[in-house]
């Protein structure tokens, strides 16, 4: 399942960019969405001369996998969190 729905929908280099910045927005604020937007800006970068449009479909399609892995990662520990402060009446654990 993609990230967000609109993933499908994904064709050129800068839908792409504008949907993995849209991916950012759901991140954890701070130091881990700075993280991501740079990187996504990174990839851009290196990627930009890129004019075949077999390898750009190639790479449109990891990008989106990958923001897919990373979605799923912070969504399971946003869950994780939750759990915790469920089962510890609204007080978070020392795990933390």
């Amino acid at each position: 399942m993609p990230p967000l729905p609109s993933a499908e929908r994904v064709r050129s280099a800068v839908q792409l960019y504008r949907y993995l910045l849209r991916c950012c927005r759901r991140l954890p604020e701070g130091s881990v969405c700075q993280h991501y937007r740079h990187s996504i800006r990174q990839s851009f970068k290196v990627h930009a001369d890129e004019d075949d449009p077999e390898r750009i479909q190639q790479i449109i399609k990891r990008a989106i996998e990958d923001a897919d892995w990373v979605m799923n990662k912070y969504e399971k520990q946003k869950k994780r969190k939750d759990e915790d402060k469920k089962d510890t009446g609204g007080i978070q654990s020392l795990r933390d």
